[in-house]
């Protein structure tokens, strides 16, 4: 794959925004040698919290494409996506593969890669729970960082800010169970991707299982790469890791 400048663009997962890559894109950006890089918001969060949340992915798919529309972006671009995010590319890419050069689908799934449990834990049904009595507040983001961080005392500093972005720009109970469920319903059309494909999965993810992300590298016949400690939230864990493997992939013959 070709080395040279490329746009990248970024999808969050359930009830996330482009805030919540903090610096990642920056470092995607460097690792890339001066990529162009695109977030994304889902719609029902970040800048377009106060619209209806579709429940079903390929809705979203068109949201995105939507926004790329309206920022005047030529040619195919490369997407990554984490969850939800992931599972927005995974689509995007099939449904629509003149328009992408490359994908990166991080911490993922879709039916048919795995029962309910694999795709949802059961280990954080007990926390999701917590979060939605709690939403809007920052005991909920305490809860979101828990469940989302294999190492959160390492980011607890950032529980303001996350606070603060809730309440800017609130993600309500309402669009956050219609993300839910489109991701609880999602399946990814049939056939293979005609692009180069990244599955990029974490062991200590306490989300999603990580056998989904290697069910979907193993139908797809695609690279994967596992971080050994990270948690669920990867680019938050490890944010230079993860664009260390993806400029790595990028520089492998295509």
């Amino acid at each position: 794959m070709s080395t040279s400048p490329a746009t990248w663009v970024l999808v969050r997962g359930l009830t996330r925004e482009r805030a919540h890559w903090g610096p990642f894109p920056a470092v995607l950006g460097a690792a890339l040698h001066g990529a162009r890089v695109i977030t994304l918001d889902l719609p029902g969060a970040g800048t377009l919290h106060g619209g209806r949340c579709p429940a079903n992915v390929a809705a979203m798919v068109e949201a995105c494409r939507g926004q790329l529309r309206a920022l005047r972006i030529d040619g195919p671009v490369h997407l990554l996506g984490l969850s939800l995010g992931g599972m927005v590319a995974a689509q995007w890419l099939l449904r629509w593969p003149q328009e992408v050069a490359g994908a990166v689908i991080v911490n993922s799934s879709a039916r048919g890669l795995g029962p309910l449990h694999r795709r949802l834990r059961p280990v954080s049904w007990p926390a999701l729970l917590r979060i939605a009595l709690r939403w809007g507040t920052r005991a909920a983001e305490h809860e979101v960082l828990q469940l989302t961080s294999s190492h959160p005392q390492r980011h607890i500093g950032l529980l303001g800010e996350w606070t603060a972005v809730q309440r800017a720009r609130p993600v309500s109970r309402l669009n956050a169970l219609r993300q839910l469920l489109g991701a609880a319903r999602h399946r990814l059309p049939d056939g293979v991707p005609s692009v180069p494909v990244l599955v990029v999965c974490s062991a200590r993810d306490a989300l999603v299982d990580p056998r989904c992300s290697r069910v979907l590298a193993a139908a797809w016949g695609c690279d994967i790469a596992v971080h050994a400690q990270a948690g669920h939230d990867l680019p938050l864990d490890d944010a230079a890791w993860l664009a260390a493997q993806v400029a790595d992939w990028m520089r492998r013959p295509a």
